[in-house]
């Protein structure tokens, strides 16, 4: 057996909070009067907050003191968080579960490797808080995807090699990460179109295929 570990992004891998995170970066926009929607925050998708608010704010990032764009940062994650607190068990992608119940049968490890700063929180939401055998998130890390450094912290904390870690991902910088880290990667959804990834899913079931 190849891989020892299977190390999941969070965010549209294990659940999607992607229409949270539109509508809390809508609301910011709109106070500071830029125009924003859905095809704007796709671009979004996999980076960093303080990134995030950076192409957000696009060529009026100049008016801005990084004080401002740090409070800013800070009032769209307040409004994030208000909005995760609606999500439950019912909000984890379909076929996940199973899939890592099987994956964990077979003996494998299991792991989260996030950006987000809020993992602890949409996991507990989710009834996953004690689920996996470690955690890499936001909180843990100083680079954002693409940096591999949240992949190599799973790594670590697993007890696992890299090479024998395989990364599930479904935006481009997070597949660009894994790579970085010296994992293969499972990609699934967006990140598919890249062509970067070890292996393309169309179900997270196809994951299976391949541990």
């Amino acid at each position: 057996m190849k891989y020892k570990a299977v190390i999941f992004d969070l965010d549209g891998v294990i659940c999607s909070t992607d229409q949270s995170h539109y509508l809390a970066w809508k609301m910011l926009a709109e106070e500071i009067g830029i125009d924003f929607d859905e095809k704007d925050n796709h671009r979004l998708r996999g980076i960093g907050r303080m990134e995030s608010l950076e192409i957000l704010l696009g060529s009026r990032s100049e008016e801005f003191s990084e004080e401002e764009k740090i409070a800013m940062a800070e009032r769209k994650n307040t409004r994030y968080r208000m909005l995760l607190q609606q999500l439950s068990p019912r909000d984890i992608n379909p076929g996940v579960k199973s899939t890592m119940e099987l994956i964990k049968a077979r003996g494998i490890k299991i792991a989260i490797g996030s950006s987000s700063k809020n993992t602890r929180l949409i996991l507990k939401q989710l009834g996953l808080e004690n689920y996996f055998d470690a955690v890499s998130d936001g909180t843990n890390i100083t680079r954002p995807k693409p940096d591999p450094e949240v992949f190599l912290k799973a790594s670590e904390y697993l007890g696992i090699e890299p090479q024998f870690c395989l990364v599930v991902e479904d935006a481009k910088s997070g597949v660009e990460a894994a790579m970085a880290a010296n994992m293969d990667c499972a990609a699934i959804g967006d990140a598919t179109r890249y062509g970067l990834a070890t292996y393309n899913l169309s179900l997270i079931e196809d994951l299976l295929l391949y541990v």
